[in-house]
């Protein structure tokens, strides 16, 4: 009897695609990252404009990547698309820094933050709960509970699509519906508002005066502008686009889609831009229940706990802390679910572990599914994961300005191919984003240099493993010959 399938199986619609991309996207940043933001730019309407930027570059993006989706509607995704419009060595890097940094440190980062938020509710799968210790090193029950969560949610999804698309489509509608709840009842409920004390400050933008290389809570702010604010602006926006990231998944399991020539571009316009209108309006809603300085300095960092305190009172820790549970742990569903098939692809290509490439009889890729878990569970237990978004934003950047160029080359080499969709705004809306995601990466080495060149680091470090990788194959196709 055959225990492997040939192939995978379209079974997702176009709502399920579109909650793939939507649930992908909608992690734990929103409820974090405004409080960096409004450190760098320090007004209300620069909050505003950095998240504005990011929704436009993130849904300019998506529906240039339709296009490609269209041409290319096969596993893999990104991957594919870097291949076919310029070499296998680009395809290559991307699938790399994949395995590597962007995929595994996403899931590690996202299972992290389920941690630390379910500590709210249960203090002993705290951080500062150690269960191992030697020297200074230290394993927390954080860390297992996030591991525990990758290991489960690797699981289901080694048992077939089904278990995942259900996953996704409940933990992704119930998020979207309690995001929108906090959203209505922040503008309706709060008994005071700052919205006029906040928006003084319009697009005045100041900085938060530095001390030992951190910012102080009581420090001086001073006036910003020209290439600070514009240093300032990039630095804000590695959150922003760190929390709109993952979109790109559902590219990945385009061999599992319905009419994917269609429902992929469709459900990357949908997705993204539903996405990133809720984040916009709930960075307003902040605006409106906090003062700018408690948005900026709330307790612990979490600004969605300080606007849930606002509206809910005492309750509001817990209520925020619940919401993050199901937001993570939808986020890591897709990004398990996806990200395995970019090496599924690679290794039948030849360029990844050749088990890789081996489906179950589910028809998912159980042992791909298994290699991520296990970086990523290294990844959680390392500790750094904070400081690997600098890294992972500016490694996504650089693939997707890569990949948009490819809609250029492939315009201009294989004109004849079908495009039933094509990139809304062509050239401008792409060119667009080329120029700002390089303006992004060029200013984030400027002011953010240490995990930024890491990241620059990694990526250029499959280059010789792609060499090895293709030498390789060589001297085993040349014995298997004799």
């Amino acid at each position: 009897m055959n225990q492997h399938a040939t192939a995978f199986k379209p079974s997702l619609r176009l709502i399920d695609a579109t909650m793939i991309v939507a649930g992908s996207m909608i992690g734990s940043g929103i409820f974090i990252v405004s409080t960096d933001i409004v450190r760098n730019v320090g007004s209300a309407g620069w909050l505003i404009v950095v998240w504005v930027l990011s929704g436009i570059m993130t849904v300019v993006a998506a529906i240039s990547y339709g296009e490609m989706s269209g041409m290319f509607p096969r596993a893999g995704g990104q991957y594919v698309y870097l291949k076919e419009a310029f070499n296998p060595l680009f395809g290559f890097l991307y699938g790399w820094s994949s395995f590597t940094v962007i995929q595994t440190a996403t899931i590690a980062a996202v299972a992290v933050a389920f941690s630390r938020f379910t500590a709210y509710i249960v203090p002993g799968v705290g951080e500062t709960v150690f269960l191992f210790s030697l020297g200074n090193f230290h394993i927390s029950a954080a860390q297992i509970l996030a591991i525990a969560l990758i290991i489960f949610l690797t699981y289901t999804n080694t048992r077939g699509i089904r278990g995942g698309k259900i996953i996704q489509t409940t933990f992704t509608s119930v998020k979207l519906f309690s995001l929108f709840g906090l959203i209505v009842l922040g503008f309706l409920v709060v008994k005071h508002n700052f919205w006029d004390e906040n928006w003084q400050t319009g697009f005045h933008a100041v900085q938060l005066e530095k001390s030992a290389g951190s910012f102080v809570k009581n420090g001086n702010w001073f006036p910003i502008s020209g290439t600070i604010l514009i240093g300032a602006i990039a630095a804000s926006m590695v959150g922003s686009l760190f929390s709109s990231d993952a979109w790109n998944n559902v590219t990945f399991i385009a061999a599992e889609i319905k009419n994917p020539k269609r429902n992929i571009g469709l459900s990357l316009f949908f997705g993204t831009l539903t996405v990133c209108i809720i984040y916009i309006v709930t960075n307003l809603m902040y605006l409106y229940v906090l003062p700018l300085h408690e948005i900026a300095f709330p307790g612990g960092d979490r600004v969605a706990v300080a606007a849930s305190n606002a509206i809910f009172g005492k309750a509001g820790a817990v209520i925020i802390a619940a919401m993050i549970m199901v937001s993570t742990f939808g986020c890591n569903n897709g990004l398990i679910l996806a990200g395995a098939r970019v090496y599924y692809t690679m290794a039948k290509d030849g360029l990844f572990f050749r088990k890789s490439g081996i489906l179950n009889k589910k028809a998912v890729p159980e042992w791909a599914l298994w290699a991520q878990a296990i970086v990523a569970s290294l990844l959680c237990l390392s500790g750094g994961y904070n400081d690997l978004l600098d890294m992972i934003a500016f490694v996504v950047v650089i693939f997707y300005v890569l990949t948009i160029i490819g809609i250029f080359v492939l315009r201009k080499t294989r004109p004849e191919m079908s495009r039933p969709y094509k990139a809304y705004g062509y050239p401008f809306l792409p060119a667009l984003y080329i120029c700002m995601g390089c303006i992004f990466c060029i200013f984030l080495i400027i002011f953010k240099p240490v995990y930024t060149l890491w990241g620059l680091g990694i990526v250029l470090a499959g280059i010789p493993v792609y060499f090895i990788t293709i030498q390789a194959r060589k001297t085993n196709h040349r014995s298997n010959e004799f």
